[in-house]
C-alpha cells in the first residue's frame, strides 16, 4: 500500500477545531501519521459504535498503540503509549455482514493528559495538542539521502524476505516514501511508536533510516 499525502481542504481543522475529549482506538502496529491515510476494517461492537458516534461529533478518532505486556484481572485493560495521532473519517463504506470500512487523514499528534473513565464501550482520553501543532500546516519539503535510503530498503526487504514493488517506492515524493515506509512496514510497536514521536518529518526519516540499516545486523529484526 502506498501512503500519499492529502491536500489541505476545506474540511482540514484548524487547532481551535479539535475536540478535548477523544475517543481512541488502541492497535498494535497501527501507525496514522499527520497528513497521511489508514484504512481500517472495523468490526468488533464496540468500535463499530465508536465510529458511528465519532460520525456524529467532529469525526475524530485518535490512533494509539497499547503497551506490551501480559494482561491481568486488577489491569483488564491495556496501558497506554502517551503519544498518539487523530485522524479524521474522511470516508467509509458499509458492508453486507455488517462491518465499516474506514479511511482515517492524520489530522495531528497528542499527547495524553488523561484517561476518562469508561463510561461507553470505548476508551476516551483527554489530548493535549499544543506540543503538536505545527502538525496542522503543510509539512515543509524532507531533504534524504535517496541512494542511502533505498539500499537500506532493498536490503531489509532482502532480509525479511518480503515481496515489495520497490520501483513503484522509488517513484514516490519523499515525503510520502517516508510515510509509506513508515506506516506499512513490519517494524515492532515501539519502533512504530519512535517514529511516530519524531518531532519533525525531517527527523522521522533520519529514524526510519536508522531502523533499516540496524535491521541488517543479527538480533535486530522487526518483531510484528
Amino acid at each position: 500500500m502506498v501512503v500519499e499525502s492529502s491536500a489541505p481542504g476545506p474540511f482540514h481543522p484548524r487547532l481551535s477545531d479539535l475536540p478535548p475529549v477523544l475517543p481512541v482506538f488502541p492497535l498494535s502496529g497501527a501507525l496514522l501519521l499527520p497528513w497521511s491515510r489508514l484504512p481500517l476494517n472495523i468490526f468488533e461492537r464496540r468500535y463499530l459504535s465508536m465510529v458511528q458516534d465519532a460520525l456524529g461529533i467532529g469525526r475524530m478518532i485518535g490512533m494509539v498503540q497499547p503497551v506490551g505486556g501480559a494482561l491481568t484481572d486488577s489491569e483488564p485493560l491495556p496501558s497506554l503509549f502517551s503519544v498518539g495521532c487523530a485522524g479524521r473519517i474522511s470516508s467509509f463504506s458499509e458492508t453486507p455482514d455488517g462491518r465499516l470500512l474506514i479511511t482515517l487523514t492524520g489530522v495531528c499528534r497528542f499527547r495524553i493528559t488523561e484517561e476518562r473513565p469508561m463510561t461507553r464501550a470505548y476508551r476516551m482520553v483527554d489530548p493535549d495538542w499544543m506540543p503538536f501543532a505545527d502538525d496542522l500546516n503543510p509539512q515543509p519539503p524532507v531533504q534524504v539521502d535517496r541512494a542511502r535510503l533505498m539500499q537500506a530498503l532493498t536490503e531489509f526487504l532482502n532480509t525479511i524476505g518480503m515481496p515489495v514493488n520497490d520501483r513503484a517506492l522509488a517513484d514516490l515524493p519523499p515525503a510520502d516514501l517516508i510515510n509509506t515506509v513508515a506506516m506499512t512496514f513490519p517494524f515492532d510497536p515501539t519502533e512504530k511508536q519512535a517514529l511516530l514521536e519524531a518531532p519533525t518529518a525531517q527527523h522521522r526519516a533520519d529514524v526510519l533510516i536508522t531502523l533499516l540499516e540496524m535491521a541488517q545486523f543479527p538480533g535486530t529484526l522487526p518483531r510484528q
